[in-house]
């Protein structure tokens, strides 16, 4: 019997994407099997007055341009993800960033949901399918996905998740869940 020949696996790209401090870096560290570039700086006080620390009084760190990091799905699956920086002073960076993605998850942290408006309107505008992802933070108030998508006035097609941007497991089936919905997104627009 002829040894299985072995093929190499599809690449697609992925955009993690959402508001300032919702968990973009923390999840590509999370799921990445390689050490993840990461390009964090230290937030100074330069940035007091431009930053909106509210909800995340902790934070000490921003990227200023993206994250990448490597996940394999399954032997036929790899998934390249570039987590985009929040503030909006970064956004020109996005563009470059969304070329080729597959689609996009966007994280949402409950404290500051509003904050992922801005990342729901790109995507919606440039036709890049995405799903939301609800970080849920310890201590923290957990909302429904019905209730987030209410919230953010989703359409009902776009998957809402529950998450823990820290858990492997969790980051990897919303990954999952991503490559889903898009295959049947397509599916559904070809038929």
């Amino acid at each position: 019997m002829a040894a299985e020949e072995r093929r190499a696996p599809v690449a697609l790209k992925v955009l993690v994407a959402g508001g300032f401090g919702a968990g973009k870096t923390t999840m590509v560290g999370a799921v990445s099997e390689i050490r993840v570039l990461q390009t964090e700086e230290m937030l100074t006080d330069v940035s007091v007055g431009t930053d909106d620390l509210s909800g995340v009084e902790g934070k000490t760190s921003t990227t200023v341009a993206m994250d990448f990091g490597r996940i394999t799905i399954d032997q036929d699956l790899v998934l390249y993800l570039f987590g985009t920086p929040g503030q909006d002073r970064f956004w020109f960076l996005w563009d470059e960033l969304a070329q080729g993605a597959l689609g996009a998850v966007v994280l949402a942290d409950t404290r500051r949901l509003a904050d992922c408006f801005p990342s729901i309107d790109y995507f919606e505008t440039r036709n890049l399918p995405f799903l939301v992802g609800v970080n849920c933070f310890d201590g923290e108030q957990k909302f429904s996905p019905a209730a987030v998508r209410t919230a953010l006035d989703l359409d009902d097609e776009v998957p809402v998740v529950l998450c823990d941007a820290r858990d492997r497991a969790s980051g990897k089936e919303l990954l999952i869940e991503l490559v889903e919905y898009v295959i049947k997104r397509n599916s559904s627009r070809r038929g």
